[in-house]
């Protein structure tokens, strides 16, 4: 799984978690084991963005076009002209 890809998964199961802890789902239990599983994904997605966005040893320049465009698809937003 990508980091945008474990973004995604995030935000879908926090959104679950909200159903279930607070909505119509009425089941706190399930509730916050979908937030533990959506901390889990979040957790990797920052871990991969902050891989993918450090130069390495000063060897390479950090992110490349694709992955910034991934993340930027992932995030809601679109990359502007000239940011990546």
């Amino acid at each position: 799984m990508t980091g945008p890809q474990h973004y995604r998964e995030a935000e879908r199961l926090a959104g679950m978690a909200h159903h279930f802890t607070y909505g119509d789902g009425g089941d706190p239990v399930t509730g916050a084991a979908l937030a533990a599983e959506a901390q889990a994904h979040a957790t990797l997605a920052l871990a991969a963005a902050i891989a993918m966005s450090s130069p390495v040893d000063g060897a390479e320049p950090g992110m490349g076009s694709p992955e910034y465009a991934a993340w930027y698809e992932a995030a809601g937003v679109k990359p502007q002209k000239g940011d990546a």
